[in-house]
């Protein structure tokens, strides 16, 4: 049996120039966040208590809770809205197609009835306000002529929506059913987001053109603005009120936020400006927040989520990070088998610790993109898509000096011999690389298309896998490699081979699904059948005492198999990844952890039968 023990979660999707839309539940004081077409709902209180909801079909845009906290509607790229609940297995209620193009926003009505959308409409209408449980339209809204990027539901009687998008305007509709009643044209570029004050009496708009305006929620006249002095240097993309309504939180393209004191006479004025996370590049602008009950939420473009207590910002914010895309590769420090690497393909190397989640980014010099990564004790291994391979030492969180060294072409794979770890092998399409420290002693050109390779831990022997599914047996002589057998049981390219921690046995996977575990002195198969996945095997690893395998494929599934025992008395981690499992590796005898298309890194416990 498997249990998940914990998840460390992707961070939210995030675009240059644009602003993203967050939104929680106060009563349960959770966060609600989209990456790919995941729903991810954190807790605000303890940030590994992670829930993910994965049934869009599309990118996933926007979410929100209604406002009794029982139901989540989100939205995606499709203009699709899904109605779901937050108990029992996120039973869906209703599924509408209301726009024809990418929802950016959308709200519900304070009694919990109505919900308006907000975005794209490729020529058709750009927002749609419909009943909750029928899906019937509520009202006529015209008066937009480019993509809406913000809706507001008015949250007392007399209900009202404003909207408001990139061609400059607010608009305002009286309703239900709504219709149009007045527009401003007050700001001079796109106008990201508009909230009403939280007892329904004034609203504000925030805009690319660095300013703020205050207008009144029944009449939609103007009747204050953000003060210029000490305000944003860049373009506002959200904002987010105090649950007072006395204050608002807002962040912006100068990589800042602040908290405005909004006064009687409908003033704007900053009473706190909050440092930005890391050291002032493009990836710490900041694109989203969030004022939920004593948390002040930011987002920044990197996606790290920092979290500042309201009732005292003096106090340094909570740090969450990790990966927005895909996570290719998963190392285990053997020092400290507590630390995990994990990279994903932009490039970025994440150390997790078990039981405490993100343990920081390790800066590398170089920021180029990551293929593949091996680790050992003090130091990293990398390769990327320009034929150059980095081994960079590691101090704490830095990343020493580095040379790279070109290899000539493009490498498919990378291993290291853990008792000499100067030595490393990368395979290349037409053949391998013998790296010793940051030298290529030798390129050798095999004759056969190579796929995937591995290098035993004394550095004695390699195994090379093709893409005709044989695998090649080499022992290693100084700088050379000299045949001594071919191995034919694979049917598809391989894709994976790893030797088990005692060296007895080593496992290999292919392109059609299957793993084959061999003896390594009598090169016999050792277990066979192992055919449970239903697509390509992308990864595979060792328990520490070489009794069990575990393979990670593109069916979103992860299997672990034990040696002695038939391949049919598996256990079967169902939709572990969305997407697929890219990377795998235990940490100890009972716990396996998982990397994925999803972003995220879990760690799944293991109780054998």
């Amino acid at each position: 049996m498997t249990q998940l023990t914990e998840a460390y979660a992707c961070v939210p999707s995030t675009e240059r120039g644009r602003g993203i839309l967050m939104s929680g539940d106060p009563k349960s004081d959770r966060l609600l966040y989209t990456n790919g077409r995941s729903v991810i709902i954190m807790n605000l209180q303890n940030p590994l208590d992670v829930a993910v909801y994965a049934e869009h079909a599309y990118p996933a845009t926007v979410a929100r809770f209604s406002p009794n906290g029982e139901w989540i509607a989100s939205a995606d790229v499709s203009g699709t809205v899904r109605i779901w609940g937050t108990h029992n297995d996120f039973v869906l209620k209703n599924e509408f197609k209301v726009l024809s193009g990418r929802i950016d926003d959308l709200q519900w009505s304070p009694d919990g009835m109505r919900i308006v959308a907000s975005g794209e409409g490729k020529g058709k209408s750009l927002v749609r306000a419909f009943m909750w449980d029928s899906g019937s339209t509520v009202g006529d809204f015209d008066g937009h002529s480019k993509r809406v990027l913000s809706c507001a539901f008015k949250p007392t009687r007399p209900f009202r929506i404003v909207t408001c998008g990139e061609d400059f305007l607010v608009n305002f509709y009286e309703g239900p059913p709504f219709k149009f009643k007045l527009s401003h044209r007050d700001h001079s570029n796109f106008v990201n987001c508009v909230r009403f004050s939280p007892d329904g009496s004034k609203f504000i708009t925030v805009s690319s053109d660095k300013s703020g305006i205050i207008y009144d929620a029944k009449t939609a006249e103007k009747i204050g603005g953000f003060s210029s002095e000490d305000g944003h240097k860049g373009s506002i993309y959200a904002l987010s009120w105090s649950p007072d309504g006395k204050q608002v939180l807002t962040v912006s393209a100068d990589k800042s936020a602040k908290v405005w004191e909004i006064s009687e006479d409908n003033n704007g004025k900053v009473k706190r400006t909050l440092p930005p996370p890391g050291s002032g590049g493009v990836d710490d602008m900041l694109v989203g927040c969030l004022w939920q009950n004593d948390h002040l939420v930011t987002v920044s473009l990197g996606g790290t989520i920092s979290i500042f207590s309201a009732s005292d910002l003096d106090k340094a914010p909570l740090l969450i990070s990790g990966h927005m895309k895909n996570i290719t590769s998963l190392a285990v420090l053997n020092s400290d088998p507590k630390v995990i690497l994990s990279s994903s393909y932009d490039g970025l190397i994440v150390k997790w610790i078990q039981g405490v989640g993100y343990g920081g980014k390790l800066r590398r010099k170089e920021n180029s993109q990551i293929k593949c990564l091996a680790a050992v004790e003090e130091e990293i291994v990398s390769c990327g898509f320009d034929n150059k391979v980095w081994r960079v030492p590691v101090h704490s969180d830095q990343c020493g000096d580095a040379e790279p060294i070109d290899i000539g072409s493009q490498p498919k794979d990378i291993s290291l011999a853990l008792q000499s770890p100067e030595l490393a092998l990368v395979s290349t399409d037409t053949g391998v690389v013998m790296l010793r420290g940051t030298k290529v002693v030798s390129t050798i050109n095999l004759g056969f298309t190579v796929t995937a390779c591995t290098i035993a831990p004394d550095g004695s022997e390699a195994i090379v896998g093709g893409q005709d599914g044989k695998l090649h047996m080499y022992s290693i002589m100084g700088d050379t490699l000299k045949e001594e057998a071919v191995l034919e049981k694979h049917r598809g390219s391989i894709s994976v081979i790893r030797y088990s921690p005692d060296v007895s046995m080593f496992a290999s996977g292919d392109l059609n699904r299957e793993a084959v575990i061999w003896d390594r002195v009598s090169r016999e198969v050792k277990l066979k059948n192992m055919l449970y996945h239903t697509a390509r095997i992308n990864c595979l690893a060792w328990s520490p005492d070489s009794s069990m395998v575990a393979t990670g494929s593109l069916d979103t599934c992860v299997i672990i198999y034990e040696v002695d025992k038939p391949a049919s008395s598996r256990i079967t981690i169902k939709n572990a990844h969305l997407g697929g499992v890219y990377g795998l590796a235990f940490t100890d005898e009972h716990t396996v952890v998982s990397s994925g298309e999803d972003a995220f890194v879990r760690a799944w416990r293991l109780t054998p039968q």
